[in-house]
């Protein structure tokens, strides 16, 4: 039960990558490939959406647990240096550097780009991820490359496993109307074990709600695990009542602002009292306005990158969030968008 997603520039060969390892599914600003054989299950996400998108990036590595991020041989351009710098603000544990396109270049200039990616990612989270040359002309590494997400998803699962008898939460990526069994939704399991007949309520509109019943690629089960990707039938609330984003919980915070200790990314452009930013968590973004910034009990005008501080952002978008939610900043307007990670005081 492995989901990873799949990243890079438009020209970095990832959404062909993406169609190679499932069968393609949904598709909205995220298109999501499945594949499923004994117990071997993986979901693939490709977020089709971005770079126009930074909400599809977002969504599509919040729904995952392993990334893969595509680098063909011309290296490095804006949008995957992005990817690697989101990758980095999310704090992204499990992942692999796929170099595509591999038939089209040579094993030194291959080994040249590695050398360079390497020492670029120094300090990141990418610092020890595995680099795989990987073509879907001449199927060079793809067999090593589902070795590789096997042995991840091993890995995830035991992490995941830890976190079964936590207080459930489930993050709503869709919903929509089903003749006969009303409203339906799909999601992850984000923490805890849920189970049908249990009553919940939808954030941040704290509507009430029953699970009427689960399922797991299309297999009907009584409980879901940490990690699962489930389709809920909901009881006493209508599909229009849920939008993505929302969080299936039995207590969240509530809230159009919030205060973060924040941390610029090293490479992000500063950012002033005043200024509009796109604030994330979750599946959840909202345009929210810096009120205040401060660093050491003193006011500052402005933060800079690397440095942390305690900043006061307000809204008019009510976003439900829980204490150790990892909220992602953003400047839309900017060249690099993603600017800053940060938790709530």
């Amino acid at each position: 039960m492995t989901k990873i997603t799949i990243i890079g520039s438009e020209k970095s060969g990832k959404t062909a990558l993406a169609a190679k390892l499932g069968k393609k599914g949904n598709v909205t600003d995220i298109t999501m490939y499945d594949y499923a054989k004994n117990d071997n299950i993986l979901t693939t996400i490709d977020a089709t959406g971005y770079p126009v998108s930074v909400k599809s990036l977002v969504t599509a590595l919040n729904l995952s647990d392993v990334a893969v991020l595509c680098i063909p041989p011309e290296g490095l351009d804006p949008v995957s240096a992005e990817c690697i710098i989101a990758l980095d603000l999310l704090g992204y544990k499990h992942g692999i550097v796929a170099l595509t396109k591999s038939d089209t270049s040579y094993p030194f200039a291959l080994d040249e780009l590695k050398e360079k990616l390497q020492k670029i990612t120094v300090g990141t989270v990418l610092e020890n991820w595995e680099y795989l040359p990987i073509s879907t002309t001449s199927f060079e590494g793809m067999e090593e490359l589902k070795e590789m997400i096997a042995s991840m998803g091993e890995k995830v699962d035991t992490e995941l496993r830890e976190m079964d008898e936590m207080p459930t939460r489930v993050l709503i990526d869709q919903s929509f109307n089903v003749t006969g069994i009303g409203c339906v939704v799909l999601g992850v399991v984000a923490q805890g074990t849920l189970n049908a007949k249990d009553k919940m309520l939808a954030y941040p509109t704290k509507k009430p709600l029953e699970i009427r019943s689960i399922q797991m690629h299309d297999i009907d089960v009584k409980s879901a695990p940490t990690g699962a990707r489930v389709g809920l039938a909901l009881k006493g609330i209508q599909s229009k009542d849920v939008d993505r984003g929302f969080v299936l919980s039995e207590n969240e915070n509530v809230a159009t602002g919030v205060t973060l200790e924040s941390t610029l990314s090293q490479l992000a452009k500063p950012f002033a009292v005043g200024d509009m930013l796109h604030v994330y968590v979750g599946l959840q973004s909202a345009p929210m306005k810096v009120e205040s910034i401060t660093q050491n009990a003193e006011n500052m005008e402005k933060a800079e990158p690397g440095q942390t501080y305690i900043v006061e952002l307000s809204g008019t978008k009510e976003i439900s969030y829980a204490k150790n939610d990892r909220f992602v900043l953003t400047n839309l307007d900017g060249k690099q968008r993603f600017i800053a990670f940060g938790y709530s005081q």
